[in-house]
């Protein structure tokens, strides 16, 4: 069964650093590449990272350089640290699932949690 519960987001100033958590299901860490969407409002869902069963990551555009995706396999726990935040990067952050990673990366997740908010303040 999948299961995804985001943690960590919350306010922040441009520059500034934010950590997400997700603690999966054992099944879905197992089984599915995991990473991280995002939706803004009135805009369409995007795929930020992505982290595989062997680690390997990839990234959106935007969060090459400033964010970094990793995982605790003890803790079944997904991460995404954000560093040099911007106003852009506002947004509701969910964990997200599916058999591919690239399906997480375009923004079409199978599966995701019930999201976390980032605002970043100019």
């Amino acid at each position: 069964q999948v299961q995804l519960v985001e943690y960590g987001g919350g306010s922040v100033q441009a520059g500034g650093s934010l950590t997400l958590s997700c603690v999966a299901s054992e099944y879905t860490y197992i089984h599915y590449c995991m990473g991280w969407v995002r939706q803004a409002p009135g805009k369409q869902r995007e795929g930020v990272a992505t982290i595989d069963s062997y680690g390997s990551t990839r990234y959106e555009d935007s969060a090459k350089g400033r964010f970094t995706i990793s995982k605790d396999n003890a803790k079944n726990t997904l991460y995404l640290h954000m560093n040099s935040l911007k106003p852009e990067d506002t947004a509701m952050y969910y964990c997200a699932a599916h058999d591919k990673c690239r399906a997480v990366l375009a923004g079409m997740p199978d599966y995701w949690g019930q999201g976390t908010q980032v605002t970043v303040s100019s």
